[in-house]
């Protein structure tokens, strides 16, 4: 069981695996092995997961999954396909604790009238610099 949070847990019969060659570090070893690691987690299909948290994850992470609802993540940042396989299923939790993790709802606040008489003292400043910027028209003298 791979635990998001306190109250949810995703078995690992519902994740899959697959591995391909990576483009990643280990020199002649990219050629030859399979080490990228991608890991598949078909959020429509899943059990363990409620209504709510089913669409929220396909809002959020809509550039991950396909149109089937499949999450995918891919990890080859390392030589090892087990390291791989560790470092997607790492991402994975972090993907999902971040998505369903809730916002605390905005406060609204007024600006202080402090901070609202300081910006406009500092407009009547500038205009005054501006003003004392011009030139004034020549007045002729009749005489």
């Amino acid at each position: 069981m791979i635990e998001i949070n306190p109250n949810l847990s995703i078995p690992f019969g519902e994740i899959r695996f697959s591995a391909a060659r990576s483009s990643g570090p280990g020199g002649q070893n990219v050629n030859k092995v399979n080490t990228r690691m991608s890991l598949y987690f078909d959020v429509a299909g899943s059990t363990s997961l409620t209504a709510w948290q089913k669409n929220r994850l396909r809002k959020r992470l809509a550039t991950r999954t396909s149109k089937a609802g499949v999450l995918r993540v891919v990890c080859q940042r390392h030589r090892t396909q087990s390291a791989n396989r560790t470092g997607a299923i790492q991402r994975f939790t972090e993907l999902l604790r971040e998505t369903l993790r809730q916002q605390p709802p905005r406060k609204k606040t007024r600006v202080p009238f402090a901070t609202k008489q300081s910006r406009l003292d500092a407009k009547k400043h500038t205009s005054r610099l501006k003003q004392l910027r011009r030139t004034l028209p020549q007045k002729e003298w009749d005489e």
